[in-house]
C-alpha cells in the first residue's frame, strides 16, 4: 500500500506573501523527472490483469505496461488497452470552507475521475487539454480521500480518435501532464484573459465565482521583481469584468527582447480587504495580419525562422517537464530561430513559459491530422479549453485549426469571440483568408505566380528533413528568395527532433516506426545533426554577402543586420587570424590578438565591417569572425581561408630528396621503388595495381578512375625526367592523368578531364577498404560532411574525426558522420586500421573528399543518392539530397544537375592536382 500524502505537511504555495492567493499542491510529479507514484491496473498487454505501481505523469508505454502504437496501425490490432489510477491523500481540515478543484494537464484520451467513489464529472476526451473539477463537496477536510481516475487509451468518440489515435506520431496512453489542487476562497478570480498592446494600453476580462459578496477588482502592474509600475482598479459588476489601464513606455515584448510583467489582480471586499489574489504573467505586444502585405508585431514587419514540434522524448514520450522545454527553445534559438509552431496539438504550460522569457514567436494548434477533426460539440470545448489555457503567452502569435485538411470549419468564428486579443486562425497547409501555408511545395512555386499571389505566404511545413536529407539542404535557396518576398512571412521546417521511442518491450531499443518518425534536426537525446549548423548558418540575423579573400583583400565584408528589433551595437562581433599545424605536427591552431569590431547597423540595413589586417596577415590559413548576442549567445562563427589550396601544399610538402625512383616493368605493371615506398601501376589504365611502405601494404588501390561518365584508355606512356618518373594515361578527348614519383617517395598526380554535361558528380575515385579506415584528421570544411544543396554550416579549419558508421536519424547517432563528401579539402591523412594510412595533399581549390559510402537506412525514400564508385574520392562535384517527398532536383538551382561545356571553359577540361605521402 502506497504512503498516503499529507498535504497540510507538503502543501506548495504560490505564494508565502499572500494567504489570499490560490494554493498549489501537486498529486503528481510536476514532470517527467519527478513522478510520484500512483497505484495502477492494466487491463491489457504487458503487466496487465494485476495492481503495481506507476509513476504519475508518465505514458504508461514507457512504464512497461499496455502495448506501442504509431498513429498508423489499423485500429482492429490495437490492444485499446484501459488503465485504472488510484492514489490517496488527506487534506487540512482549514479547507473545508474552501473552493478544491482537481487539475488534470494533460491524459490520454478519456479519463472518468472519481472522489471518494463519487464521480466529480462528466467524463473528459481529448488527450493534450488541461481539465477540471470542482471536487470541494466531494473531498473529506481532515481526512484520507481516495482519487480514481479511468483512463481509456482511444476514445468513445470517434472524432477524438479521428484527431488525435490516427494521426502520423507515436499513440500513448495514460496520465501523461501533471495532475494538480487548486485551494481558493469561495468567492475568487477563476481566471483572467489578458491583451497587452505595445502602446502600454492594457485590458483584462477577470472571470470570477460567487461574486455577491466582492466590490472591487484591483490591478497592480510590476516588474518581474515585484516593483509596481501602475495600478488602476474596476467595480464588479458581473461575474465576468473587464479590467482596463495603462503604462505609459512599457518594455515590449518581443522574440529579440522578450520583456514580461506580472499582472497582480486583488479581489476586494466592500471595506478593500483582499478576498483573493491572482497573478498573470504577460507581455506587451501588438500583432497585425495586414492584408496582401504582412504580419507585423509591434508595428515591424516580420519574417519567422520556425521550426514545428511535437513534445517528445525517447525515455518519457510526450510526458515533459521545464527543463526539458528550456532545452528545447534553447537549441532552436541555437540554430536563430525565432518561431516554432505547437504541431499538432497544444504543448505543455511550462513550452510557452519558456517560449515567452527566451523569446520565440508561437503557433499554437488544436488537434487534428488529415483526416476529419473534433465534432462540432467535443471541439467547441476543447477549443475553450485551450484558450484559456493558453491565452495570456505573448508568445503565440497566431491559432491553427487542426492540421493538413483535419480542420472543424465550424469553430473557426470561435476561435476570435474566445480570444481576448482576436489573434487570427490559420489551417495548415491551406490557402485560407489572409495566409498561405502550403505544405512541401518546389522551389518554383516561391515565382509567386500561382493563384495565390496576394496572400501572406508562409508554410507550415516545408522541406521534410527525413535522415540527413532536408532541413538544411535546398534551405539556402529557398530562404535567398523568401527573405527578399516581403508577402513571404517565413517558413517552419519539419521537424524538431528525430522521435526514436525506447521500446521498453525491446530492451530499450530505439523504434523510428521505420521512416515515420526520424525526421529530426536534432537526434533523440538532441544530437546535432549536420542541418542543425546549416539552418545556423542560413538563419543567422548577421548575413555575410559571399566573399573569398585573396592577396588583394581589404578587410571589408558587405553585411546585413536580419534582426528584426537589434542594432548590430549590441551585438559583439571578434575577428582573428589562425595558423594552423601541419599534418605531422600535434596541436590544432595558433591565433592572433582577437580583434573586437563596433559597428552600428539597424535592423534591415546593409552596411560593411571592416576587419584590420596585420602587416603579416598573408601568412596566416584563415580568418575567423564570431558573433554573439545581446545576451552572449553564439550566433554564429564564419571563416575563410586566406591562401588559395597550391600555396598552402608547397608550404607543407618537401622537397625533391635528388634520388631517382628505381623501376621494374613486367608484362602488366610498373613496379617502382622510391626510398621505402614501393608502388605497382598497372599498364592497361595506369591506375594503383599495389602500395608498399616499408614493407607493409597500404590498401589503396584501382585508382585513380573518372567519375560521371566512363572513358575508354587511349594509351599509359612511361618516361624519366631527371630523377622524377612520369606515368600518364590518356584518354578519349585527350583526358588524361599523370603520375610523377619522385626518390623521396612523394607521388604526385594531375588529372585533366571533361565530366558529362549533365551529372550529379566529377573527379576521380581510388578503392581503400572501410574495414582499414580508422579516422581521419583534415585542413578543410568541417567538421560534417556536405552535400550540393547544403553547404552552409561549415567552417575551414583543421578538424579530426574517428571512424563512424552513423546512419542520419536510424542508428548509431554519433555525430558528426564519419562517411561522407566534405567540403574544400587542403590536405587529409586518413589513419589506417591494421594497415598503414597516407596523407594526401590537394592543390586545386575547391576539391571534395568523398570518405567512404554512408549507408542507406532502411527506408530511404528521396534522401538515398548515388555515390562515386570506389571508397576514397577527389570531386570537383558533388549530388545534391533530397527530401522525404521532394527530389534534389525540385529544391531549386543549387539542388540541381552539373552542366559542363567545354567550349565555353578556357582549356576545356577540369583540372586536379593531388600530392600523396605514403610514409
Amino acid at each position: 500500500m502506497m504512503k498516503l500524502l499529507t498535504l497540510n505537511l507538503l502543501v506548495l504555495f504560490t505564494s508565502f506573501l499572500f494567504a489570499q492567493e490560490t494554493e498549489t499542491i501537486y498529486l503528481s510529479g510536476t514532470g517527467a523527472e519527478d513522478a510520484v507514484e500512483w497505484e495502477f491496473y492494466c487491463s491489457d498487454g504487458r503487466k496487465s490483469g494485476e495492481w503495481s505501481t506507476i509513476a504519475v505523469p508518465s505514458c504508461w508505454e514507457q512504464q512497461g505496461f499496455g502495448d506501442y502504437n504509431y498513429g498508423h496501425d489499423p485500429f482492429e490490432e490495437r490492444l485499446n488497452e484501459t488503465g485504472l489510477y488510484r492514489y490517496n491523500f488527506t487534506v487540512p481540515k482549514s479547507w473545508k470552507n474552501k473552493e478544491i478543484t482537481i487539475v488534470f494537464d494533460g491524459v490520454m484520451t478519456d479519463a472518468e475521475v472519481k472522489i471518494n467513489d463519487k464521480l466529480a464529472g462528466p467524463v473528459h476526451q481529448g488527450a493534450f487539454y488541461q481539465f477540471r473539477y470542482d471536487i470541494s463537496k466531494l473531498v473529506k477536510a481532515g481526512n484520507e480521500n481516495q482519487l480514481e481516475v479511468l483512463v481509456k487509451k482511444h476514445s468513445e468518440n470517434l472524432s477524438v480518435n479521428q484527431a488525435e489515435r490516427k494521426a502520423d506520431f507515436w499513440i500513448f496512453g495514460g496520465i501523461f501532464r501533471p495532475v494538480f489542487l487548486e485551494v481558493k476562497p469561495k468567492t475568487n478570480i477563476q481566471r483572467v484573459a489578458i491583451n497587452a498592446k505595445h502602446s502600454g494600453d492594457f485590458t483584462a476580462d477577470v472571470h470570477l465565482k460567487n461574486s455577491k459578496t466582492a466590490s472591487t477588482i484591483h490591478v497592480d502592474i510590476q516588474t518581474l521583481d515585484g516593483e509596481v509600475q501602475t495600478s488602476f482598479k474596476q467595480p464588479i459588476t458581473a461575474n465576468t469584468n473587464r479590467v482596463q489601464g495603462n503604462l505609459r513606455n512599457p518594455l515590449k515584448w518581443n522574440p529579440e527582447y522578450p520583456n514580461l510583467y506580472n499582472a497582480v489582480f486583488s479581489l476586494l471586499d466592500k471595506s478593500g480587504k483582499t478576498i483573493h489574489q491572482y497573478t498573470e504573467r504577460f507581455g506587451f505586444r501588438t500583432i497585425e495580419v495586414r492584408e496582401s502585405d504582412g504580419i507585423y508585431v509591434n508595428g515591424v514587419h516580420i519574417k519567422m525562422k520556425g521550426v514545428d514540434r511535437h513534445t517528445f522524448h525517447p525515455k518519457y514520450g510526450r510526458t515533459s517537464s521545464k527543463e526539458l522545454s528550456i532545452t528545447a527553445v534553447n537549441l532552436m534559438k541555437d540554430m536563430n530561430m525565432n518561431a516554432v509552431r505547437m504541431s499538432h496539438y497544444p504543448p505543455d504550460k511550462h513550452f510557452l513559459d519558456v517560449c515567452d522569457s527566451l523569446g520565440l514567436f508561437v503557433l499554437d494548434e488544436l488537434t487534428a491530422w488529415q483526416k476529419p477533426s473534433y465534432d462540432d460539440a467535443v471541439g467547441r470545448e476543447l477549443l475553450e479549453e485551450m484558450i484559456a489555457h493558453d491565452v495570456n503567452h505573448p508568445s503565440i502569435i497566431i491559432w491553427a485549426n487542426g492540421n493538413e485538411g483535419g480542420e472543424n470549419n465550424s469553430l473557426n468564428d470561435d476561435f476570435a469571440k474566445l480570444d481576448i486579443q482576436k489573434r487570427i486562425v490559420i489551417h495548415p497547409w491551406q490557402d485560407y483568408e489572409m495566409t498561405n501555408t502550403l505544405h512541401y511545395f518546389d522551389y518554383n512555386y516561391l515565382s509567386n505566380d500561382g493563384f495565390s499571389k496576394r496572400k501572406i505566404l508562409f508554410p507550415t511545413e516545408i522541406i521534410h528533413g527525413l535522415y540527413d536529407g532536408g532541413h538544411g539542404a535546398g534551405l539556402d535557396d529557398f530562404w535567398l528568395r523568401m527573405w527578399s518576398d516581403p508577402l513571404c512571412a517565413g517558413a517552419f521546417l519539419w521537424v524538431f527532433a528525430d522521435e526514436a521511442i525506447e521500446r521498453t518491450d525491446r530492451n530499450n531499443e530505439f523504434d523510428t516506426d521505420g521512416n515515420h518518425a526520424p525526421d529530426g534536426i536534432v537526434g533523440p537525446y538532441n544530437e546535432k545533426e549536420g542541418s542543425f549548423f546549416t539552418i545556423k548558418e542560413i538563419w543567422s540575423p548577421i548575413f555575410f554577402e559571399k566573399r573569398y579573400i585573396t592577396p588583394d583583400f581589404n578587410g571589408k565584408f558587405n553585411i546585413e543586420n536580419r534582426f528584426l528589433y537589434t542594432n548590430l551595437d549590441q551585438c559583439a562581433i571578434k575577428a582573428g587570424w589562425l595558423k594552423f599545424s601541419s599534418p605531422s605536427e600535434k596541436g590544432k591552431e595558433t591565433i592572433s590578438k582577437p580583434e573586437h569590431i563596433n559597428i552600428h547597423l539597424k535592423p534591415g540595413q546593409n552596411g560593411q565591417l571592416q576587419v584590420s589586417l596585420p602587416d603579416n596577415w598573408r601568412q596566416f590559413d584563415a580568418l575567423s569572425i564570431t558573433a554573439t548576442d545581446q545576451y552572449g549567445k553564439n550566433i554564429n562563427t564564419w571563416s575563410w581561408p586566406v591562401k588559395k589550396a597550391a600555396i598552402k601544399a608547397r608550404e607543407l610538402l618537401v622537397k625533391n630528396s635528388g634520388l631517382k625512383p628505381e623501376l621494374e616493368e613486367t608484362q602488366s605493371e610498373l613496379k617502382v621503388k622510391a626510398g621505402q615506398l614501393e608502388i605497382s601501376i598497372k599498364k592497361n589504365n595506369g591506375t594503383i595495381a599495389e602500395l608498399k611502405n616499408n614493407g607493409l601494404t597500404i590498401p589503396l588501390s584501382n585508382g585513380p578512375v573518372f567519375m560521371s561518365k566512363e572513358k575508354q584508355v587511349k594509351h599509359v606512356k612511361h618516361y624519366f625526367n631527371g630523377n622524377e618518373l612520369i606515368i600518364t594515361a590518356t584518354f578519349e578527348n585527350d583526358d588524361h592523368f599523370k603520375w610523377t614519383i619522385n626518390g623521396n617517395g612523394q607521388v604526385d598526380l594531375a588529372v585533366a578531364y571533361q565530366p558529362a554535361n549533365n551529372c550529379q558528380f566529377a573527379g576521380i575515385s581510388f578503392d581503400f577498404p572501410e574495414k582499414n579506415v580508422a579516422g581521419m584528421k583534415w585542413l578543410g570544411d568541417g567538421p560534417y560532411r556536405v552535400y550540393k544543396n547544403r553547404m552552409k554550416g561549415v567552417n575551414f579549419g583543421l578538424w579530426e574525426k574517428e571512424y563512424n558508421n552513423t546512419i542520419t536519424g536510424e542508428s548509431g547517432f554519433i555525430y558528426p558522420e564519419f562517411k561522407g563528401y566534405h567540403a574544400n579539402t587542403y590536405w587529409a591523412e586518413i589513419k589506417g586500421k591494421n594497415a598503414p594510412g597516407f596523407t594526401v595533399y590537394v592543390e586545386t581549390n575547391d576539391i571534395f573528399l568523398r570518405m567512404l559510402t554512408p549507408d542507406a537506412p532502411a527506408a530511404p525514400a528521396r534522401t538515398k543518392i548515388d555515390y562515386p564508385a570506389g571508397d576514397i574520392s577527389f570531386l570537383h562535384g558533388i549530388n545534391a539530397i533530397g527530401s522525404k517527398f521532394k527530389n534534389a532536383t525540385s529544391f531549386g538551382p543549387q539542388s540541381s544537375p552539373y552542366r559542363f561545356n567545354p567550349t565555353k571553359i578556357h582549356g576545356g577540361k577540369l583540372f586536379m592536382k593531388l600530392t600523396f605521402d605514403f610514409s
